[in-house]
Order: C-alpha cells, then sequence, then structure tokens
C-alpha cells in the first residue's frame, strides 16, 4: 500500500469515527467510556495522519 492511499483509508477512519461519535453524542444514555474511548482512536489517528503528512 502506497503512502498516499494509507493515509486514505486512515482519512476515511477518521470520518467514520467522527460521524459515530457525532451520533452517540445526540444519544440519550451514552456511555461515557465508549464515548471516551472512541474519541482517543480518533486523536491516534488524525495524529498519524499528521506524521505521515509531514513525512
Amino acid at each position: 500500500m502506497s503512502l498516499s492511499s494509507h493515509v486514505q483509508e486512515l482519512k476515511k477512519k477518521h470520518q467514520t469515527l467522527s460521524a459515530h461519535v457525532e451520533a452517540l453524542q445526540r444519544s440519550p444514555g451514552v456511555d461515557d467510556l465508549e464515548l471516551a474511548q472512541l474519541k482517543k482512536k480518533k486523536l491516534q489517528i488524525k495524529e498519524e495522519i499528521s506524521r505521515l503528512a509531514t513525512h
């Protein structure tokens, strides 16, 4: 997999997680632990995208 396609896949995962987080935040009775884990994963992906983009 090329670097460009890897970054694109990461961006898709980030967007999917973002949409999932937004949906959970609008839901009543949201599991705070699950939400925190998803946000952490989303941040990790964003950091990896940034790291790869600078290389």
